[in-house]
């Protein structure tokens, strides 16, 4: 429309048709060469890729580190990392569209594709072929704490090590299948609750700072290889059932041809013959416990609501309220965002 405004206006300049014609053509030709810089920058411009931490920011930014490359060959653009210290840290990142593909698991993956326009597509595939992983109580080996009858006799008396609430292993699972269904909340069962990353509270069981905390599989590898000594002095005195592992979200705005070139490099990797695939899986191993990836929709998800849906229930029917009405005004609130969390994960 600029071009035609401007050409109307050239052409009332009496006497200068053919000026006219020539500035306007000069001014279309730069119009078309500007769209096409933008189109070029588009199409360079980076992808950026959220990383969920196991271990430290920096610890996991390094086991990424490999495949992270082999994917900004494979696309020919920069492939920037998102790498964060905590899980709200990378929730507030997804929010605010600064991430375009990123490694989450649990709550903070069904945040994202019920309220940040976030796509799974991936699954994490562990290296011994499960799908899942477990979340753990643990204690030292030398506890008076010999099992979780043990841990339940004597409220008030011990000294918890968590995750943050938007981890399902260091949070959510443990409060579900132990606390809740016996009508407790951990954050007032126990003498004093420390909120940390797995690795510093699996650290702080072995220093006697807290008398039990949450890990996961996973995590707990990773506390083997790094602090083999300390590791050999804990004991895990619950296992969760089968935790569906983390996934791959994508933005849902990225372009379907970078969206299908980063779908096919992900759900390939690891999978290649000769040389590669031997390269490939040994990038792989470095990120604990992963083997590769199978392809997955929003639907992998729904365990996580289950589970959010089932604590947060036996939270209210157990909690302190006002009056009956106050609570099941709660309950009525669970349900409703149960039925949208669940049909937000529908095929659509």
């Amino acid at each position: 429309m600029a071009v035609d405004i401007a050409t109307s206006r050239l052409r009332s300049w009496h006497g200068n048709h053919g000026l006219a014609r020539l500035v306007a053509g000069w001014m279309t030709l730069g119009l078309i060469l500007l769209a096409g810089s933008a189109m070029a920058t588009e199409a360079v411009s980076p992808i950026s890729f959220g990383i969920l931490p196991i271990g430290s920011a920096a610890e996991s930014l390094e086991q990424w580190r490999p495949l992270l490359e082999d994917l900004q060959k494979r696309l020919g653009r920069p492939v920037t990392t998102v790498s964060v210290s905590s899980y709200a840290g990378l929730s507030s990142a997804i929010g605010a569209q600064r991430v375009d593909v990123a490694f989450v698991s649990g709550k903070l993956a069904v945040e994202a594709v019920t309220h940040q326009h976030m796509q799974v597509f991936a699954q994490f595939l562990r290296n011994d072929g499960a799908k899942g992983n477990v979340a753990m109580l643990v204690v030292r080996g030398d506890s008076l704490i010999h099992t979780l009858a043990d841990l339940l006799a004597k409220p008030g008396h011990w000294r918890y090590g968590r995750s943050e609430k938007l981890s399902v292993t260091g949070y959510t699972a443990p409060e579900a299948d132990v606390f809740a269904p016996r009508g407790l909340n951990s954050d007032t069962f126990f003498a004093s609750v420390l909120v940390e990353d797995h690795q510093s509270t699996l650290l702080a069981v072995v220093n006697r700072e807290v008398d039990v905390a949450t890990s996961n599989n996973p995590d707990m590898d990773l506390f083997r290889r790094h602090f083999p000594d300390e590791a050999s002095q804990l004991r895990v005195i619950w296992r969760s059932p089968l935790i569906p592992s983390g996934v791959l979200v994508v933005r849902e705005g990225l372009s379907a041809s970078v969206r299908q070139q980063l779908t096919g490099f992900i759900l390939a990797y690891g999978k290649a013959p000769g040389e590669a695939g031997v390269r490939e899986r040994a990038a792989l191993a470095r990120i604990p416990d992963l083997g590769g990836f199978t392809p997955q929709n929003d639907q992998a998800l729904q365990p996580f609501v289950d589970m959010q849906y089932a604590l947060l229930r036996q939270q209210a029917q157990h909690g302190q309220w006002v009056s009956q009405q106050a609570r099941q005004a709660r309950l009525t609130q669970i349900d409703q965002d149960y039925q949208r969390d669940s049909q937000a994960l529908l095929p659509h």
